[in-house]
C-alpha cells in the first residue's frame, strides 16, 4: 500500500471514534437530513447526498463544543446522517404511491416504519457482508466516498470554508421563512397566451433548493431535464391543445398544467419505464460482474486483522439477515393475511434484495452513488413484483384487485429501501477505509442512522401529507372525501391541488401497479412515451433524465437549469481568471480554481437545500398546527413581476458565496459575460455543418 493510499489515522492509532456526542449528533442531523430529503423528493423528485454536508455541519457542531474531536467522530456523525437521507430517497419513491392508488386515506405509521426499518437493515447487512470485496480486494473508486474524505481530512487541517455552509444553511432557511411561511412572495411565477390557435407557456419555480440541486448536478444533467420540461411543455401539451382542444380554466396557464396532468405526464410515464430498463440492460456487464464478485470467499479472515480491517462478524450478520427475511414474512403476513403470498414475498425478496443490494454497492463503486440508477432497480422490481403476486395472489389464490395493489406495494417497496441504501452504505465505508475508520464501529453507526431515519420518514410523510398533500392525484381524492363529510355536517378542510407536493416517482410507481391490476392507464401516452424513449436511447441521450424532464412541471425545470448555468459560469470564470481565455484547454492551476469554485459551490447549495426543506418541515407543522403566519401578521404576497425580483437577489447572493474562491484580480460580471458569449458561440457552431 503507498502512502497516498494509506488510511488518514493509522491502524496502530485508535483515537475516539463511535462516543455519546457521536451519537446524540448523529442523531440529530439523520433526523434533519431524513425529513429534509423527503420534501426535496415529494417536492420535486430529486435528492441529494447528505454525506459532505453532514461532513461539514458535523465538524462545525462538534469542534464548537468540544475541542479534542478527532477525524474518526466526523466521520461517524456524517455516516448516521447520509444513512436517513438514502433511506428516505428509497420510502418517498414508494410508501406514497398507497396514497395515490387509494388503498390509505393518510400514511399509516407502522407499515411505513416496518418497509424502512425492513428494507433498510436488510440492504445495510448486505452491503457490510460485500465491503472488503468491493472496497479492499477490488479497490472500487467509490467518486462520492472519496470526494467526503477530502471534506474530512480538509476541516482536520483547519481547511476553509466550513463556516460557508453555515451561512446558506441560515440564507436557504429564510428565503423558506419568507417564501413558504409569511408568504411575502409567490412560489412560482407562469404564463401562457394564445398563438396560432395554440398556447406557449413559460414559468418558473422560485425555488433557491432547485436551483442548488442544478448547481450540484451539473449542466449536463440539468440540461437534459429542462430538455424534457421542453418537450412536453413546449411541443407535446400544445400540440395536444392544438388537435384536441383545451379544457376549462380559470388562467391559460392552468389549463396547460390541467392538460399536462391529465394526458402528457403519462409520456413520461412510459419513457421512464422503458429508460428504467435499458438503464439496467446497459449495466449488465456491469451488474453481473459486482454478481459474480459478491460470492467470492475472501481467506483473509483467518489472517490476524488491523483494527482498520475489522468488520461486523460475518456470522451475525448472516444471522441477522436470516432474522429480518422472517420479521419480513410475519409483516407481510400480518398485512396482508395471506400465508401463501407472504412466504412467496420473503423469499423473493431475499433474494432480490441481495441481488440489487450488490448491484447498487458495486455500481455506487464505479460511477457514484447519484448516478446509481435507483429508479430504474425500482422499475425492474416493481414489474418482476407485479408478476409474483399476479401468478400467486390472483391466479392460485384469487384475491381481489386492491389486496393484490397491497401486496406489490409492500414487497417492492422493502425491496427499494433495500438498494437505495445500499450505494450510500458503500460510499460511507469508502471514506471509513480512507480515513482509518474501524469497520465494525462505522457500521453500528450506520445501523443506529437507519434505524434513526426510519422512525423519523414516517411522521414526516405524514406531516407533509397532512399539511399539503402529496401529489394532486391523492390531494383530489381527499378533497372528494372532505367534501362528502362537509355535506353531512363536517368541517373538513379542501385542499388546493395545485400546491400539492408532486412525488412524482410515486405517482409513476401507482400508476405502474394501478394500470397491471385495474387498467385505469393512459395507455397511448405511456406507449408515446416508450416510443420517445427508444428514440433517446438510439440518439445516445441520458432517457431517465429526459423522461424525468417530462414527468416534471417546466416550472421546476427552469430553476435547475438555472443552476446549471451557474455552475457552468462559475468554473468558466475560474478559467479566464487564471488562464485569461477559454479557447484552449485549461491549465493545471486553472483546473485547481474550478474545482475550489465548484467544491464550495456544492457545500453553499447543499447548505440552501436543507435551509430551505427543513424550513418545508417547520411550516408543515405550523399548518397542522392551524397556525398561518401570514395571516397572523397580515402579510399579502408580491406581484410576480416582484417575486421574481426577490428570488433573483437571493440567485446574486448565492453566486457572491459560491465564488469566493475564485483567485483575486478579475471582474466576476465580465467574466461570466464573457463565459455564456463563448459556449453561446459554441454551441451555435456544433450545429453548424461541418467541413468535411
Amino acid at each position: 500500500m503507498s502512502a497516498a493510499d494509506s488510511p488518514y489515522v493509522p491502524a496502530d492509532q485508535e483515537p475516539k471514534e463511535l462516543t455519546i456526542r457521536v451519537l446524540v449528533v448523529g442523531v440529530i442531523l439523520g433526523i434533519l437530513m431524513t425529513a429534509a430529503n423527503a420534501y426535496l423528493g415529494l417536492y420535486a423528485g430529486i435528492t441529494v447526498s447528505a454525506s459532505i454536508p453532514a461532513a461539514v455541519m458535523s465538524m462545525i457542531i462538534l469542534r464548537s463544543l468540544f475541542k479534542d474531536v478527532s477525524i474518526l467522530e466526523n466521520n461517524a456523525v456524517q455516516t448516521m446522517a447520509s444513512a436517513g437521507e438514502s433511506l428516505a430517497a428509497g420510502v418517498i419513491f414508494t410508501v406514497p404511491a398507497m396514497l395515490i392508488i387509494g388503498i390509505w386515506v393518510e400514511i399509516e405509521w407502522f407499515p411505513t416504519l416496518s418497509i424502512a426499518l425492513l428494507g433498510g437493515l436488510l440492504g445495510t447487512m448486505f452491503t457490510i457482508a460485500l465491503r472488503r470485496l468491493f472496497i479492499v480486494e477490488e479497490a472500487l473508486p467509490y467518486p462520492e466516498g472519496v470526494a467526503c474524505r477530502e471534506v474530512l481530512v480538509a476541516g482536520e487541517e483547519g481547511g476553509s470554508g466550513a463556516m460557508a455552509i453555515v451561512y446558506a444553511l441560515g440564507i436557504g432557511a429564510l428565503y423558506g421563512l419568507m417564501v413558504k411561511g409569511f408568504k411575502v412572495t409567490q412560489q412560482s411565477a407562469e404564463t401562457a397566451f394564445e398563438v396560432l390557435k395554440t398556447r406557449i407557456y413559460g414559468g418558473i419555480d422560485l425555488s433557491v433548493a432547485l436551483l442548488s440541486v442544478g448547481f450540484i448536478v451539473g449542466i449536463k444533467i440539468a440540461s437534459f431535464i429542462f430538455l424534457g420540461g421542453l418537450i412536453g411543455y413546449g411541443i407535446l401539451v400544445p400540440l395536444y391543445g392544438y388537435l384536441n382542444g383545451w379544457p376549462e380554466s380559470a388562467t391559460m396557464a392552468k389549463g396547460f398544467y390541467g392538460l399536462w396532468v391529465e394526458q402528457i405526464r403519462f409520456v413520461g410515464v412510459g419513457a421512464m419505464v422503458v429508460g428504467g430498463i435499458y438503464t439496467l440492460w446497459s449495466m449488465r456487464k456491469t451488474i453481473i460482474n459486482g454478481l459474480k464478485k459478491s460470492f467470492i470467499q475472501s481467506d483473509s479472515e483467518t489472517e490476524i486483522q488491523l483494527r482498520t480491517d475489522k468488520d461486523l462478524p460475518l456470522k451475525w450478520v448472516t444471522v441477522a439477515c436470516g432474522v429480518l427475511i422472517v420479521l419480513t414474512f410475519f409483516f407481510y403476513w400480518l398485512i396482508t393475511g395471506s400465508l401463501i403470498l407472504s412466504l412467496a414475498g420473503a423469499l423473493f425478496l431475499a433474494l432480490v434484495s441481495f441481488f440489487f443490494a450488490a448491484v447498487a454497492g458495486y455500481i455506487a463503486g464505479v460511477v457514484g452513488s447519484s448516478n446509481s440508477p435507483v429508479s430504474g432497480m425500482t422499475i425492474a422490481t416493481l414489474l418482476f413484483t407485479v408478476g409474483l403476486v399476479w401468478i400467486v395472489g390472483s391466479l392460485f389464490l384469487g384475491l381481489e384487485q386492491t389486496e393484490l395493489m397491497y401486496a406489490t406495494l409492500l414487497i417492492a417497496s422493502v425491496v427499494a429501501s433495500s438498494a437505495a441504501i445500499a450505494g450510500d452504505v458503500m460510499q460511507d465505508l469508502k471514506t471509513g477505509h480512507m480515513v482509518g475508520a474501524t469497520p465494525w464501529r462505522q457500521q453500528v453507526a450506520e445501523i443506529v442512522g437507519v434505524v434513526t431515519g426510519a422512525f423519523v420518514i414516517g411522521p414526516t410523510i405524514a406531516l407533509l401529507h397532512n399539511a399539503f398533500q402529496i401529489s394532486a392525484t391523492a390531494c383530489n381524492a381527499t378533497n372528494e372525501q372532505n367534501a362528502a363529510a362537509n355535506l353531512l355536517g363536517g368541517n373538513e378542510k379542501i385542499y388546493p391541488c395545485e400546491d400539492a407536493l408532486l412525488a412524482p416517482q410515486a405517482e409513476l410507481i401507482g400508476a405502474i401497479v394501478k394500470g397491471a391490476f385495474v387498467g385505469e392507464m393512459n395507455l397511448p401516452m405511456v406507449f408515446l412515451g416508450a416510443a420517445l424513449a427508444v428514440v433517446l436511447i438510439r440518439l445516445s441521450l441520458p432517457v431517465m433524465s429526459v423522461a424525468i424532464g417530462i414527468y416534471l412541471p417546466l416550472k421546476l425545470s427552469v430553476p435547475i437549469m438555472l443552476g446549471g448555468i451557474l455552475s457552468s459560469l462559475a468554473i468558466g470564470s475560474a478559467f479566464l481568471r487564471v488562464d485569461g481565455t477559454l479557447d484552449r484547454e485549461p491549465s493545471k492551476k486553472a483546473k485547481e480554481a474550478a474545482q475550489d469554485v465548484e467544491s464550495r459551490g456544492v457545500l453553499i447549495g447543499a447548505g440552501f437545500i436543507a435551509g430551505e426543506s427543513i424550513l418545508g418541515v417547520v411550516i408543515a407543522v405550523l399548518i397542522v398546527a392551524d397556525m398561518d403566519l401570514s395571516k397572523m401578521l397580515g402579510l399579502n404576497a408580491l406581484s410576480q413581476t416582484m417575486s421574481i425580483l426577490f428570488f433573483a437577489w437571493f440567485v446574486g447572493v448565492f453566486i457572491w458565496l459560491a465564488t469566493r474562491t475564485l483567485p483575486e484580480g478579475g471582474n466576476l460580471a465580465k467574466e461570466i459575460f464573457r463565459t455564456a458569449v463563448h459556449y453561446v458561440k459554441k454551441f451555435i457552431r456544433s450545429l453548424m455543418p461541418q467541413a468535411k
